[in-house]
């Protein structure tokens, strides 16, 4: 008998749902405020799709990527991270047809082969937001604030934003030249990922986790060096509606990411409490992505934030609690011609918009009301055989500790009109 789950894995259970739940909610509600609309898409795609969109030199790709050969011998990978697949489907779907900028977000899991650890998974749930059509950097600020923004409304604090401009094809040559030349006398030095990616892309080695990998590159050329003036005219109106919204940030010159499709503004935003892996999400803009996928130039910018990191530092801040959220209403009954009136009672109150359930343990009056407070059900109804005959309820008020009798027929209006007036002290 298998009683243990795949490692890197969790079961999101009662008590921490809620959590998630309340976390979505707030997701939702911000989008609709920032006029983004939800996309799904497809939780395994093509491989070339990530190979093509994520790039061949990423840990992603090279490492970390559950790639299987399918029934009908085509290589399919479970998504790694959402972008390629938005792309995928402004492309595939016409998205571009219609008003642009086409301003979209996903919520859902995603899959790499990682080292599991504190807030990092082998199953792992992202929110993300992608931007499809325009290169105003107005919208980089946007996306930078709406993301400060969210974690402002879950009530987490001391987090940093960092920014840096990663260039783009125009000055990238230079930068790449710079870091070759940087690095060839320390080239053994390098870890052997390093190495690999000296003569593909050496801006990857700004981005390594390997401690003498990472001090080598403390004194390397910075990418703001060697923008054009295009990127350094886009950095600077970047930097300048930030200002313009008091956000503070701070310049990581040596902030890259870890993907390959950066372009011009890169950001990451840090949450100093939640261990070694300390960023809780990021992003930035990728101009070429489209175009890589198979599109028309078309420019684009998003982020992606960890779910599971961001409630890990929504625990440590203490900014919400896990709460199983009970009924309204638990039913109590004694005897069996009451338990079938209960029963009859419980599907009325549903049908009003209430939540409510009954025992069906068959325990006794005494149980079932100790049942009713651990689940903390605000009302209990209670039906016993004098009850039936007078054609009456009690409803007992499990906080103020009160009970009083109401007619069957009228204790549905009655429930509603209490559980609303609770809801509206509670809000």
């Amino acid at each position: 008998m298998i009683t243990t789950r795949p490692r890197g894995t969790n079961d999101i259970i009662p008590g921490e749902v809620e959590t998630w739940q309340y976390l979505e909610r707030e997701i939702r509600r911000i989008c609709s405020e920032y006029g983004y609309a939800e996309i799904r898409t497809p939780v395994f795609e093509h491989t070339e799709l990530f190979l093509r969109g994520v790039g061949d030199t990423t840990d992603i790709v090279e490492k970390e990527m559950y790639t299987f050969i399918d029934r009908g011998n085509r290589s399919i990978t479970l998504r790694p991270e959402g972008t390629a697949s938005a792309v995928r489907a402004y492309l595939e779907d016409k998205l571009y047809a219609g008003p642009q900028p086409v301003k979209l977000f996903y919520i859902g899991p995603m899959f790499r082969y990682d080292r599991p650890q504190a807030g990092r998974f082998r199953q792992f749930h992202q929110f993300g937001v992608e931007v499809f059509g325009s290169h105003d950097p107005a919208l980089d600020a946007e996306v930078m604030a709406m993301a400060m923004d969210l974690y402002n409304r879950l009530g987490l604090e001391n987090l940093e934003l960092h920014i840096n401009s990663v260039g783009c094809p125009a000055c990238r040559p230079v930068l790449r030249r710079k870091l070759q030349d940087f690095f060839r006398p320390r080239l053994e030095e390098l870890c052997q990922n390093c190495r690999e990616r000296f003569a593909k892309n050496p801006l990857r080695i700004l981005d390594c986790k390997e401690s003498r990998c990472r001090e080598l590159g403390s004194s390397a050329p910075a990418t703001v060096d060697s923008l054009c003036e295009d990127c350094r005219n886009h950095f600077e109106l970047v930097k300048k509606h930030l200002d313009l919204l008091n956000m503070p940030y701070q310049v990581d010159r040596r902030l890259v990411r870890g993907l390959d499709y950066y372009t011009h503004t890169a950001f990451e935003i840090i949450a100093p409490d939640i261990g070694a892996q300390s960023s809780i999400g990021g992003g930035g803009r990728y101009n070429g992505l489209v175009e890589t996928c198979g599109g028309p130039p078309t420019p684009g910018i998003g982020y992606a934030l960890g779910m599971e990191r961001i409630i890990l530092a929504m625990k440590n801040q203490r900014s919400v609690t896990s709460e199983i959220s009970g009924p309204d209403v638990f039913v109590v009954t004694a005897g069996q011609k009451a338990s079938c009136e209960a029963f009859r009672l419980l599907f009325k109150i549903r049908s009003a918009g209430i939540s409510a359930d009954k025992d069906y343990l068959n325990r006794s009056l005494k149980a079932q009301m100790k049942h009713a407070g651990k689940t903390g059900a605000r009302f209990a109804v209670i039906i016993g055989e004098e009850e039936l005959v007078q054609g009456i309820v009690q409803v007992r008020d499990m906080n103020a500790k009160e009970q009083v009798a109401v007619k069957s027929s009228e204790v549905v209006g009655y429930l509603l009109d209490k559980v609303r007036y609770s809801q509206n002290i509670s809000d």
